[in-house]
């Protein structure tokens, strides 16, 4: 493994010559725009070598000479554009939290307070235009939306101008401060207008609807970023926070910290392992689905591997520590879903570049506007160039462009849950319509995850009559985990318990039971072996046939001969064949990956129709799996259901979780889906598809308006017939593409997938 992982926890020093490298919590990122100014800021700081922010966990890291720079002067340069680092502290990973949590309630503070005083403005506005004290209403409320809050808005423009910077902040603060401005001098001047024989129309309606619109935006957005690292607090969560050391011969517990190479550890049923190492003594079943994916606790006794993460489960063993801290396989795993969140970007880093592109565009035609008029308007020169400038100013609002992706995400979203679709977020579903390749876990995913006996076959009919309670009585007592298979199919059919005089666990061969003075045995063919019992021919096909179709057989004998055999597989979902065969007639590849073994991969696929499959595959082969096929061109779409699952369904375009998987697996996807369903995926792909649309068409209604309306604003019909678009209508053609947008969104609601 690399070096010690530690996420948001503190910072981490590493003196190499005079160079320091320091990493800290960020505070105030909402976007990758932000994520860039934050690096550029701390790239440029006298004395730093070397800068870069990790947008997924919030993080921002600096190497510097410390004799050059300081931690304050990384804070203090970061802090000029609006942002903030965690330094001094403790806990730096909880006072990030608990600053995002403040700030997450302070925006939906804000859009409440927003939407409530914008609500009377908005009514006076377009449906008592002429009401004379509705101006005088509007304004002191239109004040208060702006200037008190949403004055982060004209806030971080404002820092951002002063580095030669501009996001959508830039130009929402100075479409809505002229707006208001405008209003605001035709409150109080009406006449100026008037002796021209023009109307003193206001526009404090137009300013607040576009601050109170882009903060539901920003809320929806800081609502889906506060839960991008949660993922992987989840997966440091797995790791004990203490531990049982034997001492000199007593245990002693001890910090997880204080663990090192070679120490003595006991682990206890129901109890997590620390560290990665070896079982020195003692015997149990452990699980270790978070590492392989699959359901079946593994029988572990001395010199067996055991992973951190992982849950003992009944029995009660000694290991000794061989990887600790960030050379455990569970810091691996952290380490790569950590790098593959980060290197993605978020949709909403394409309206920022165009909002970035856009601000001085428009700024240049209003202000180009302005000059030509004073230069060529004649008599009326300066009204015509304040009029016209305001126009395009006016009508360039960004609040249509800043609905154009939440409106089409929210009823994607919602229509996606009517379908047992939950979406976390836009990139999922700006992505899912490009993709042409599917992943697919076999274990919980392709199958039910969970052991079933899906065959009993007793050597006599009479024999179940005579030995099911033994049978029943000996597999309670079992500490197997295919042994809850057969209690519960038996409890099923009514089969009660009997006593049993003796019971004893023969590992890696079943168990062995006393009844009434006779001995019985449950388990694999080695112990038929070992015990010299009689396999009947008839039974021994039997167990060949389903062992072909990677079934689990089970041998339940006396000490003669073998009374019945049992076959345990984890089921194929009833729908999963179709849904694969769905997905290839949609032109998409379908893969299976899986950790269990061969036989029952080719088994499992051959069922479904897959022909494109892997077997004994860890995570970090099934992310390298899907980097692979990323670097082929293709768009990858990775579904799972466990924890083994999530360094890969990190690394891929969209991930998809199973509902019924692990919290970890539906946190770092991005989709989950509520139903076991598998027909949900390509349900999945074609709400992408209806939605990708939807915010295209969203966006071009949003430009279109600008397109013909900037030209329109700027006057270039007037010297043909006169016309110079007033700004009153410059507001409703800019509300209009506001209306046109969410319409279009609406319409999502009837799209069919």
């Amino acid at each position: 493994m690399e070096q010690s992982i530690k996420q948001n926890t503190e910072a981490r020093l590493s003196v190499n010559a005079n160079i320091v490298k320091q990493t800290f919590p960020v505070t105030g990122m909402t976007c990758a725009a932000c994520a860039v100014s934050v690096e550029s800021m701390l790239a440029n700081t006298p004395g730093v070598m070397k800068a870069g922010v990790n947008f997924a966990t919030q993080t921002a890291w600096a190497e510097f000479n410390p004799e050059q720079a300081t931690v304050e002067n990384l804070r203090s340069s970061v802090q000029e554009i609006g942002y903030d680092l965690i330094v001094d502290t403790e806990d730096a990973s909880q006072a990030q939290a608990d600053e995002q949590m403040r700030h997450y309630k302070k925006i939906k503070s804000r859009f409440i307070w927003s939407a409530l005083l914008t609500a009377p403005v908005f009514v006076i506005g377009m449906f008592f235009m002429e009401w004379e004290p509705g101006k005088w209403i509007s304004m002191p409320l239109s004040a208060i939306v702006l200037f008190y809050i949403g004055r982060s808005f004209f806030s971080t423009a404002w820092k951002q101008a002063k580095h030669g910077m501009a996001n959508m902040d830039t130009l929402v603060a100075l479409s809505t401060s002229i707006a208001f401005i405008f209003s605001v001098f035709n409150t109080f001047f009406p006449d100026f207008w008037h002796q021209r024989g023009i109307h003193a129309h206001v526009y404090y309606e137009a300013a607040v609807v576009i601050i109170t619109f882009i903060s539901l935006g920003k809320l929806l957005e800081e609502k889906a970023k506060s839960n991008t690292s949660s993922a992987i607090k989840k997966l440091m969560g797995l790791q004990p926070k203490t531990v049982k050391a034997i001492v000199e011969g007593e245990e002693v517990e001890i910090p997880i910290s204080a663990v090192k190479e070679g120490f003595i550890l006991m682990v206890k049923p129901g109890e997590k392992i620390p560290v990665d190492g070896v079982v020195s003594s003692g015997q149990s079943y452990v699980d270790e689905s978070m590492i392989t994916g699959e359901s079946v606790p593994v029988s572990k006794s001395v010199d067996a591997e055991v992973f951190a993460g992982t849950v003992n489960q009944k029995g009660s063993f000694q290991m000794v520590a061989k990887k600790v801290g960030g050379d455990t396989v569970l810091a691996g795993i952290i380490r790569m879903v950590q790098e593959a969140q980060g290197s993605k970007a978020p949709v909403q880093k394409l309206v920022d570049k165009i909002a970035g592109i856009f601000v001085p565009i428009v700024i240049a035609i209003s202000i180009i506007t302005f000059v030509v008029w004073m230069v060529l308007g004649g008599d009326n020169a300066f009204t015509y160039a304040l009029l016209s400038s305001v126009s395009v100013l006016v009508i360039a609002c960004p609040c249509a462009l800043g609905l154009a992706t939440p409106t089409a995400i929210m009823v994607g979203v919602g229509k996606g849950a009517e379908n047992n679709i939950l979406i976390k977020d836009a990139e999922s579903l700006e992505l899912g319509h490009k993709v042409n390749a599917v992943i697919l876990d076999k274990t919980g995913t392709i199958t039910e995850g969970r052991p079933e006996v899906n065959g009993l076959k007793w050597q006599q009919e009479n024999f179940a009559l005579a030995y099911q309670e033994i049978l029943l009585s000996l597999e309670m007592q079992s500490e197997h985990p295919l042994a809850e298979a057969v209690v519960g199919k038996l409890k099923g059919q009514g089969v009660k318990s009997t006593s049993i005089d003796y019971f004893e666990s023969l590992t890696g061969r079943g168990v062995k039971g006393v009844h009434e003075g006779k001995s019985y045995f449950i388990g694999n063919k080695r112990l038929l072996e070992e015990n010299r019992i009689e396999l009947a021919s008839e039974l021994s096909r039997q167990a060949e046939e389903w062992q072909k179709t990677a079934n689990t057989v089970v041998y339940f004998a006396n000490t003669d001969r073998v009374l019945a055999i049992i076959s345990i597989a984890d089921k194929i979902k009833a729908t999963s064949k179709e849904a694969i065969s769905t997905l290839q007639k949609m032109g998409i590849e379908v893969y299976m990956l899986t950790g269990d073994n061969l036989q029952t991969a080719t088994a499992v696929a051959k069922e479904v129709g897959l022909s494109q499959f892997k077997a004994e595959v860890l995570p970090s082969d099934k992310a390298a799996f899907t980097q692979k096929l990323q670097e082929e061109g293709k768009i990858v779409a990775m579904v799972g259901d466990g924890i083994n699952d999530s360094h890969a369904l990190a690394q891929a375009d969209v991930s998809i979780a199973m509902g019924k998987g692990s919290d970890i697996a539906m946190d770092v996807a991005k989709m989950t889906l509520i139903t076991s369903d598998l027909n949900s995926i390509p349900k999945a792909i074609r709400l992408s598809r209806s939605t990708v649309s939807g915010i295209r068409q969203n966006l071009f209604w949003a430009f279109i308006y600008n397109l013909i309306g900037i030209p329109l604003a700027a006057g270039v019909l007037f010297p043909v017939n006169g016309f110079l678009l007033d700004p009153m209508i410059a507001g409703a053609a800019m509300a209009f593409s506001s209306v046109s947008v969410v319409a279009n969104s609406l319409r999502l609601k009837r799209a069919r997938i």
